[in-house]
């Protein structure tokens, strides 16, 4: 134990063993379902699922593992979501690229980014968003996990005449499907009211409690009949598939197969920007919002020990890019671990561990239905959403971009389009604003809006 808190600094950080291994813990849990999700969204690409899942689990466990060492934080990677959707259907099948180019695409991003990291060029632009708008951020992926969760346990749902709308029980009453779809919703709900239960009483391991007791009464209904499984319609057994045994798929499918032979071609490097762009604004925007909450922010606004962890997010999409796998990138779920008190590289290393195992237990890990992971993205992002009340609302040339970044986050779907939508209308507010709001906006300010307008007009 003494150990662990000389490596860590687990007292200075105010926390302990104990509770960073349970932070670890509920981090994975949280995040567990990129196991199966990105095997899922690569392979139709063309690539073999069972290499994709050996290649998660890998480049997860390093990138992580590299942020434990370099940084110290609790922030936990992995194969980023949305960026595995543009990998497969926008890069190979809408552009035509083949997987392997798409892999050579994400590599030599990742090569870029390590020298982005070295040249500080990735802390400047950290350091140079303003405050507010960092609590912003924090506030914005609130409601961004929030609604992942809402959509991944089915609550809420495509709607043809409003865009979205809650999920209907008498129509499924009516379409004979309550015992797959219906049923799991209803978990959800009941889930989310645990977890809220359990974090009210400030039970230690309340998000973790969640996840698991709403998987539990998730098989005491498949026993009792109430949840039918249908593979076909994508609900799942809940319970742990052992019968392939506990070997590891092979990765030989996929591992160092970029192909480099369109590398100077103009749509190369519209698709390598674009991931670069994504997974650069992605990781800022993680980072900014999971250490506000946490209150790792020095009194400036900086985080120290910024360029570890950036380092370890640029080196995790290198070799994820050589095993096989979309980029790697900080994860918004490691808020679920830092919502239990994890604050050190301790919480990392535990949720990296879980990565390696989940290779050989495999099947425990892909039993866990999004149902069950729902409830505690949704409280969560509750938990985040409490940095609003940090936001300076009386002065609006603050506000407004707080207000912009906050809402583009959910509504397009994109952590990145919320702190582009955030910084444009921040610089040109306070440029309106005459010289007292010119005296706010930094150098990079105006190199970040220029070049977020650019984007929107060229990409």
């Amino acid at each position: 134990m003494e150990k662990l808190d000389k490596i860590f600094h687990l007292t200075e950080n105010h926390t302990d063993v104990k509770t960073e291994i349970l932070a670890g813990i509920t981090t994975f849990m949280t995040m567990a379902y990129i196991l199966a999700v990105n095997p899922s969204i690569l392979s139709a690409s063309g690539m073999d699922s069972g290499a994709i899942f050996t290649a998660t689990a890998l480049a997860s466990f390093l990138a992580t593992c590299f942020m434990a060492i370099l940084a110290n934080y609790p922030f936990v990677l992995a194969p980023g979501m949305g960026l595995n959707a543009y990998f497969a259907y926008t890069v190979v099948i809408n552009m035509g690229f083949t997987w392997q180019m798409a892999l050579a695409a994400v590599f030599v991003e990742g090569i870029v980014f390590i020298v982005l990291s070295l040249t500080n060029v990735r802390e400047a632009i950290f350091n140079a968003i303003p405050m507010n708008l960092k609590h912003a951020v924090s506030v914005g992926i609130g409601l961004f996990i929030a609604f992942i969760g809402l959509q991944n346990s089915k609550i809420v749902v495509n709607n043809d005449s409003t865009l979205l709308s809650m999920f209907s029980f008498k129509a499924c009453g009516e379409s004979g499907t309550f015992h797959t779809e219906g049923i799991t919703v209803l978990l959800a709900m009941i889930g989310i009211l645990i977890t809220a239960i359990l974090l009210m009483k400030n039970v230690k391991g309340n998000i973790l409690w969640g996840i698991l007791i709403t998987w539990g009464l998730g098989i005491i209904c498949q026993f009792a009949g109430l949840y039918v499984p249908d593979a076909e319609a994508g609900f799942y057994t809940l319970l742990p598939d052992f019968s392939n045994g506990l070997s590891v798929p092979s990765m030989s499918a996929t591992f160092m197969q970029m192909d480099f032979s369109r590398v100077f071609s103009l749509d190369f490097l519209v698709v390598m920007f674009a991931f670069l762009f994504v997974d650069l604004f992605d990781t800022l925007g993680t980072l900014i919002g999971v250490a506000s909450k946490a209150e790792m922010l020095d009194e400036d606004g900086k985080l120290p020990r910024i360029k570890g962890a950036l380092m370890a997010d640029a080196l995790g999409t290198t070799a994820g890019a050589m095993f096989g796998t979309s980029t790697t990138t900080t994860f918004v779920e490691s808020a679920s671990g830092v919502s239990e008190g994890g604050r050190t590289g301790l919480t990392a290393l535990v949720a990296a561990i879980l990565f390696g195992l989940s290779l050989f237990l495999s099947p425990i890990f892909l039993a866990i239905p999004s149902f069950a992971t729902a409830p505690a993205l949704i409280v969560v992002g509750f938990l985040m959403m409490t940095s609003i009340t940090k936001i300076d609302f009386a002065d609006y040339t603050e506000a407004i971009p707080a207000f912009i970044c906050i809402i583009a986050m959910p509504f397009m779907y994109s952590i990145s389009e919320g702190i582009a939508m955030g910084v444009i209308t921040y610089v040109v507010l306070n440029l309106v604003q005459g010289e007292e709001g010119r005296k706010k906006i930094s150098p990079l300010m105006y190199v970040l809006a220029i070049l977020f307008v650019l984007k929107y007009i060229l990409i």
